[in-house]
């Protein structure tokens, strides 16, 4: 009977850690792939981009239009070719 108890209690210990991980994915990591993912989307649709790519337009799902988007960092690599030249 020990033996099932001590078994028992490592997966408590086992689902309680998981669930650990979890919740810290969901609160820390998630939301900055969801950040990387919606900016991906907007920059590679974006307009009207100024010379470092800091302030660009787009228009949104629902058809508004929106002048508040950085992309410099979407377009880091073509900027770091710019300035090579």
């Amino acid at each position: 009977m020990k033996e099932a108890t001590g078994e028992l209690n490592m997966t408590v210990v086992t689902v309680v850690a998981i669930a650990a991980v979890a919740a810290f994915f969901y609160a820390f990591v998630w939301p900055g792939i969801q950040r990387s993912i919606e900016a991906s989307t907007y920059c590679s649709m974006a307009t009207g981009c100024d010379e470092e790519y800091k302030n660009c337009s787009y228009t949104d799902e629902d058809g508004g239009k929106h002048n508040d988007l950085d992309c410099s960092s979407y377009y880091k690599d073509l900027l770091k070719n710019d300035s090579a030249e």
